[in-house]
């Protein structure tokens, strides 16, 4: 069997030969509204991609998979991935399907992948997302996911929700982000789920190692939206911008300190919305950005660290609930800060 890798950020993500498995099983029509968008005079002249990744806060690739899966329409055509540079006009009318089932693609199963599940429920699962381990696969042949370890152990979980190479996710993390994570193995928990996300009503908490010291307990209540050019990165946006909301979402979230040490800080912060970066954005945009993250810290706060450190330590929402403890790289080098040392 051909093995090939791919480097995806600072990790590699593993591609196999393409293999067949049986086509998800359909649960019945999704029960989620398509989301539907009117183009402003303001707006008149975008690209259709850049448009829609500034509304549904995707990358320009990801767009282009709703495009190719017919999850788009203009004025109730359906478009294709060709449309993807369509120049728009004030006065269209676009809906998108978000969740739109893809109709052939599954996840590979793996058997052989560590899995660590910290609560299981009804219809749920709440797992121990190591860093580096990807949520879900980019295409059938990628393994190395947690998604892959699930379906092995779970199969009825393929079809549910988005479906396909998605199946089951309720949320994710970012690739070197660790800690809970939420799936669903059933569609009307996956549903429950999603509500409850979207009506911010999931308590989120996570600790995260800064650079400098913070010692006052505070928030952040600011715009955030994707960075042109850089659908990976995200940017804080000024007042008269947020104003204007075009492809800016408002992100709130509190921090409380929990250990001070002399260059760095232990924090817990309580995510009130989701946004792609949003902690290590707001922390960095307050000059104190996570250890680790080259992204938004530079090679300043990145120092020693193999990753940003940030860690999920608790979901709950109704009666699903979970808890991780710091993983072992994210406690060695908090007890290093700890005794005085570096990053």
């Amino acid at each position: 069997m051909s093995i090939t890798a791919m480097r995806v950020g600072s990790v590699f993500r593993v591609a196999m030969r393409p293999f067949t498995l049986p086509r998800p099983r359909y649960t019945g029509p999704m029960q989620e509204k398509a989301r539907e968008f009117s183009v402003g005079p303001h707006e008149s002249g975008r690209r259709l991609d850049l448009f829609l990744a500034e509304k549904l806060a995707l990358s320009r690739s990801r767009v282009r998979r709703l495009l190719a899966r017919g999850a788009v329409r203009l004025a109730g055509a359906q478009l294709g991935e060709s449309a993807k540079g369509r120049t728009l006009v004030s006065g269209d009318a676009l809906s998108v399907d978000p969740y739109r089932r893809p109709e052939n693609e599954c996840t590979r199963p793996e058997p052989d992948a560590s899995l660590a599940v910290l609560a299981e429920g009804r219809g749920w699962l709440a797992l121990d997302k190591p860093a580096g381990t990807p949520v879900h696969p980019l295409s059938e042949n990628e393994t190395g996911t947690l998604l892959g370890a699930v379906v092995a152990r779970h199969p009825e979980i393929q079809g549910v929700g988005e479906g396909g190479l998605r199946s089951g996710v309720v949320h994710r993390l970012d690739v070197d982000t660790s800690g809970v994570m939420l799936m669903a193995t059933t569609e009307e928990r996956w549903q429950s789920l999603r509500r409850a996300f979207e009506e911010h009503r999931v308590e989120k908490v996570y600790q995260a190692l800064v650079a400098g010291q913070l010692e006052v307990a505070g928030g952040a209540n600011a715009g955030l939206a994707l960075a042109r050019h850089r659908p990976a990165r995200v940017r804080v946006v000024d007042s008269e911008e947020r104003e204007r909301a075009r492809g800016v979402w408002d992100c709130r979230m509190t921090w409380r300190p929990l250990e001070v040490f002399e260059m760095a800080t232990l924090l817990e912060v309580r995510p009130e919305t989701g946004f792609l970066h949003q902690i290590r954005v707001l922390l960095a945009h307050r000059g104190y950005p996570l250890l680790g993250d080259r992204s938004y810290g530079g090679p300043d706060a990145a120092g020693s660290a193999g990753r940003h450190m940030l860690h999920a330590t608790r979901v709950a929402v109704d009666d699903v609930e979970a808890e991780s403890v710091p993983s072992a790289d994210f406690a060695e080098l908090r007890d290093r800060l700890k005794a005085g040392h570096a990053w």
